[in-house]
């Protein structure tokens, strides 16, 4: 099994990456995210790798780093979306992003990723809120998934006064999320937190 490599990049194109590690070029799968971050063609790159085996076909996947490795894993853990959807969702969605938009329910932005309809955007969110915190550590040093994530300001603490009441830090984020959301940007402390309380309501 093939968990990383590292070589020059030959290829950067709309079908995947060619990474040539020793002399033998690696046809690599990618999320639009990953690619972008790559260097130039020419220079060294290493890419964290998932494989997929198959009876007719060995296929690598990509990431530029182990929390979007994660992220793909975690996708690819919801009926109906395989490796191809997986790496669209990421495409538009980093593993932060990713967290943050399932926490908060918003089929609209997991829903943005080509050949996702509402349906599967509904699912998704809803079998994988309760794993988020299970992605591995991102890049930035923080976990996607821990809450408030993006949440901060007046969010934030509308989400740690939910916690005080006894609520999980999960569903307070959600919760909040929706509320800013529906409230606009700038929504008072106050707002958010009777907002929060109306979405946390049975």
């Amino acid at each position: 099994m093939i968990a990383r490599l590292s070589g020059i990049l030959e290829r950067n194109g709309a079908d995947g990456v060619v990474l040539d590690v020793g002399g033998v070029g690696y046809l690599v799968f990618c999320s639009a995210r990953t690619q972008r971050q790559l260097p130039a063609e020419g220079e060294a790159a290493r890419l964290f790798i998932e494989t997929h085996v198959r009876e007719d076909h060995i296929h690598l996947y990509g990431f530029i780093d182990e929390a979007e490795r994660g992220a793909f894993r975690l996708l690819t853990t919801v009926q109906g979306v395989g490796a191809k959807l997986a790496l669209a969702i990421l495409s538009v969605l980093g593993p932060d992003a990713l967290a943050a938009a399932i926490v908060a329910e918003d089929v609209a932005a997991l829903a943005q990723a080509e050949g996702v309809g509402r349906k599967l955007a509904q699912r998704v969110a809803h079998e994988l809120r309760e794993k988020v915190s299970g992605l591995p550590q991102a890049a930035a040093g923080r976990l996607p998934g821990a809450a408030p994530m993006a949440l901060d300001g007046a969010a934030g603490d509308a989400v740690s006064a939910l916690v005080n009441l006894g609520y999980r830090r999960i569903d307070a984020a959600g919760a909040v999320a929706k509320a800013a959301r529906s409230l606009g940007e700038g929504a008072p402390l106050d707002a958010l937190i009777r907002g929060g309380l109306k979405e946390l309501a049975p």
